[in-house]
């Protein structure tokens, strides 16, 4: 068997709704990246210079060597740009990700940030690549970061985002601490639940279109007013969702290095301006969300098809399809994940292995359905979903010239075709099922086997809808 581990179904088309605190339209949550004096740096113990996010196109790490130019731009971060963000935003609630060496380097800077109750996460033990690290490297690391971050701050952190992050990072970042959230993550609008560590841990995405990395990077921006655009666009169109009765969270990542520079800073001064000139936004931490979701929106354990056994599996799903139980072993053996785990997504797994079925087995699979108020229902001989749908419509409840009226069509019409009719009956009334009958016995033969495979599909999707989300 196959699992597909990545999620690509989220909240899907109708994501649950926040409750944003007041009833407010849009959480806005603003990250300041601390990194400066956590950089790759040979006076950190790192073999080469930085080359990341800074104002310097197209640099490259130098092996052995200091980089005197990047270094200095590092050190503008710490040195002006933190202070010039800081006055901007020292009355906003603001999420801190600081690189746990870099924190330790700046007592001063830390104790502004406290000052300004701003909420100090995890930005990891350094600014640096993981993507290469052991399991054991990097959970070291980790621990590291945690204890050093307390320390320095005289508390744990509560949020953790590594940001240049290795396929174990959120598994071991969950594992090792009591967070509330992990921000490593860019795949929603909206805070979400995952398991991760052995246990439901609360992922609160991040952003890297709002983001000032944009300024550094060749496809971003070159002027201020390009950031505040695409930042009030963004703003606009999540209040107005919001407004239509989806709230969502718009994150803007900030660097000290990057927003700090004074023509970068006013831009960002006029956006937040713009923003706070609206009713019903929540400037919020990651922290405060964190805490709100998991209060309105704890997490949920229900039925995953794609994690369960085989055994299990059939079990659970081979009644869908009539007395065809070889369908679910077909579909357990797909390329399962979470998209499945849903109704239409196993529905869709389920589909697939009747729709390229041989004729005579997907014949089978009609044949095997009940006549409809027929002798197995007389006899009590229907399965409980075959009962229960025709109950549904009152099928159960027909007078003696109304059973003979369906027996004699019944007759009839596997008489013509070679199987029974077929129709969703929790789609339909006692009426529309006759006038069914009546049209579609007069159908050729290869147009009612497709028509009567698509109402099979039609009422599995339907149970299937009873069982999952």
């Amino acid at each position: 068997m196959t699992r597909y581990p990545r999620d690509l179904i989220g909240h899907g088309a109708h994501p649950p709704h926040p409750n944003w605190p007041d009833g407010a339209r849009i959480a806005v949550q603003i990250v300041l990246n601390f990194e400066e004096g956590g950089e790759n740096c040979l006076l950190h113990g790192d073999p080469a210079s930085e080359a990341f996010l800074s104002e310097i196109t197209g640099a490259s790490a130098w092996p052995g060597q200091r980089h005197w130019n990047m270094e200095s731009i590092y050190e503008y971060g710490a040195r002006a740009g933190f202070w010039r963000v800081h006055r901007l935003l020292q009355h906003i609630p603001v999420t801190v990700y600081g690189v746990a060496t870099a924190l330790a380097r700046a007592p001063e800077q830390v104790a502004a940030m406290q000052a300004a109750g701003w909420e100090i996460a995890s930005h990891g033990l350094k600014w640096i690549e993981h993507k290469d690290m052991c399991r054991d490297e990097e959970r070291a690391q980790i621990a590291q970061a945690i204890q050093l971050h307390t320390e320095v701050t005289g508390t744990p952190p509560r949020g953790w985002y590594t940001g240049r992050c290795s396929m174990n990072t959120v598994d071991l970042a969950a594992e090792i601490g009591d967070f509330a959230y992990i921000a490593d993550s860019y795949a929603d609008d909206l805070p979400y639940w995952v398991q991760a560590g052995g246990k439901d841990q609360l992922i609160v995405p991040y952003t890297m279109d709002c983001n000032d990395m944009r300024f550094a990077i060749q496809a971003g921006y070159t002027t201020g007013d390009q950031f505040e655009r695409y930042l009030r666009d963004s703003f606009d169109m999540l209040y107005a969702e919001g407004d239509a009765g989806a709230p969502g969270m718009l994150s803007i990542g900030l660097h000290c290095r990057l927003i700090g520079r004074p023509g970068r800073a006013m831009a960002l001064k006029r956006a937040l301006d713009y923003m706070m000139s609206h009713e019903g936004v929540w400037f919020a931490t990651r922290a405060d969300i964190a805490d709100h979701w998991a209060r309105e929106h704890p997490p949920q354990s229900r039925p995953r098809p794609s994690q369960m056994d085989r055994d299990a599996f059939v079990a659970a799903f081979g009644g869908i399809f009539e007395h065809s139980p070889w369908i679910a072993e077909g579909a357990y053996h797909l390329e399962l994940g979470p998209a499945h785990d849903t109704a239409m997504g196993l529905h869709n797994a389920l589909a697939r292995i009747f729709r390229t079925a041989p004729h005579a087995a997907r014949l089978g699979v009609l044949t095997a359905h009940p006549d409809l108020a027929g002798k197995l229902a007389s006899a009590g001989r229907l399965t409980r979903e075959s009962t229960s749908e025709q109950a549904g419509a009152g099928l159960d409840m027909l007078t003696d010239e109304e059973r003979a009226t369906f027996q004699q069509l019944n007759n009839a019409y596997v008489e013509k075709h070679g199987f029974p009719f077929i129709i969703a009956v929790r789609d339909n009334t006692k009426a529309s099922i006759l006038q069914a009958f009546h049209t579609r016995i007069e159908n050729d033969s290869a147009t009612e086997f497709a028509t009567a495979c698509a109402q099979v599909e039609r009422i599995a999707a339907l149970r299937l809808k009873d069982m999952l989300p």
